[in-house]
C-alpha cells in the first residue's frame, strides 16, 4: 500500500477537517506558504474527487 492511499483512507469522510488544516498551516506561518499550501488544498480536493468517482489516478 502506498503513502497515498493511506492518506486517501485516512481522509475519507473527513474532506472538510484536511481543508481546515491548511488553513491552519496558513495561520501559523503567517501565510508566508500559502501559495504551496493553497496548490496541496487543490490537489487533495482533486484526489479525493477522483476517490469519489471511483478512479485510482486523478486527471492530470
Amino acid at each position: 500500500m502506498s503513502m497515498m492511499d493511506k492518506i486517501k483512507g485516512l481522509l475519507k469522510g473527513h474532506e472538510e477537517q484536511a481543508g481546515k488544516g491548511g488553513d491552519y498551516v496558513d495561520q501559523r506561518t503567517q501565510g508566508k506558504y500559502s501559495g504551496q499550501v493553497d496548490t496541496a488544498q487543490q490537489r487533495l480536493r482533486d484526489e479525493m474527487d477522483s476517490m469519489d468517482r471511483g478512479q485510482d489516478e486523478p486527471p492530470r
